[in-house]
């Protein structure tokens, strides 16, 4: 998959062991070979729960991950022996994050915004293309005396983690667990396929973030910050770092993940950094209706107001037991 033009990180075995080890997921990918070449890949996991049910997810806890096919008779056969595969074992539904293009005008299930920034001329072009709120916020952070680390140690995951668990519960959402990011830094990190970048306050941790690398693409994927030192822009920061990292290593461009349609604030976020908007459409096949089916985007409920108020350890033991069902 990784000579495909739009293979994407999300499609490597990397991001697979993550999921299977972590979440024990099952990897259902679907080949189709002419002439002894690979010409399509539909890449799903089975997601078995005794929780939410049994189906094919391509691919859990992934912003987008794209059929890899040369045509739409190729993506239709694959299609094809999904669903087949998928009433045999069982599955609720067949889940494709992305391949708009193959899906013949069948309604979306979610659509989210995506944004990519392009990585081009010298550090100085790349700051005065920022939005100017952006270049206030980066140089507030300088002056206010943070320092950034980038490293691929588990300690720093440790450090992320720990802003992880305070953000979560920020959102009124419980943290991911922590094998998997132990399991990101065994099959990511340590790979040298990705980096941890920590903005300090002195000795403390005031921004982090998780960004993974894929060929000429570089991917944000996991974020998080103390909101005591919000003032101090950390955030910004870490970006800013990320986007001279990237650079510096030669990429073309930061990809900075799905956003949700209902969430303007990081939508503007995004935007200030100079990514050029697009979006992402999902596609779910009811197997029960046999129809393609639309679902509400359940990033806000009333379970943001449980989590919020949850004690940590209540939070962080749900986050263990739930997540590898929420897929």
């Amino acid at each position: 998959m990784a000579a495909h033009p739009r293979s994407r990180f999300f499609h490597g075995a990397a991001w697979a062991r993550v999921l299977t080890e972590t979440y024990d997921y099952a990897p259902v990918y679907l080949v189709k070979r002419r002439a002894g070449k690979v010409s399509g890949v539909l890449p799903l996991m089975e997601v078995d729960s005794w929780l939410t049910g049994r189906r094919g997810v391509g691919l859990p806890f992934t912003d987008e991950c794209e059929p890899l096919c040369a045509d739409g008779e190729t993506f239709q056969g694959l299609f094809q022996s999904a669903l087949k595969l998928g009433r045999e074992r069982g599955w609720k539904y067949v889940e494709c994050r992305g391949g708009e293009s193959f899906f013949s005008g069948a309604p979306a299930s979610l659509v989210h915004y995506t944004h990519c920034l392009k990585l081009s001329g010298t550090e100085a072009q790349q700051f005065a293309g920022l939005d100017g709120s952006v270049r206030r916020a980066i140089r507030k952070a300088e002056n206010a005396g943070l320092k950034v680390e980038v490293s691929r140690e588990l300690a720093a995951v440790k450090v992320f983690y720990s802003l992880l668990v305070k953000t979560r519960k920020r959102h009124g959402l419980p943290p991911q667990p922590f094998r998997l990011f132990r399991n990101i830094f065994r099959h990511i990190l340590s790979q040298n396929m990705g980096v941890v970048i920590v903005a300090r306050s002195g000795h403390t941790p005031v921004g982090a973030a998780v960004y993974f690398q894929w060929g000429d693409q570089a991917i944000y994927k996991y974020g998080a910050s103390d909101e005591r030192f919000q003032h101090l822009r950390g955030n910004n920061l870490v970006m800013w770092e990320a986007i001279k990292w990237a650079t510096q290593q030669g990429l073309a461009s930061l990809h900075l993940g799905r956003t949700s349609l209902g969430n303007p604030g990081l939508r503007k976020f995004k935007l200030g950094w100079g990514a050029e908007e697009g979006k992402i459409a999902y596609f779910k096949f009811d197997l029960r209706q046999q129809a393609f089916v639309a679902e509400r985007d359940e990033t806000e409920g009333w379970h943001n107001q449980v989590f919020r108020s949850a004690p940590g350890f209540i939070s962080r033991l749900a986050g263990r037991l739930l997540y590898r069902h929420w897929a």
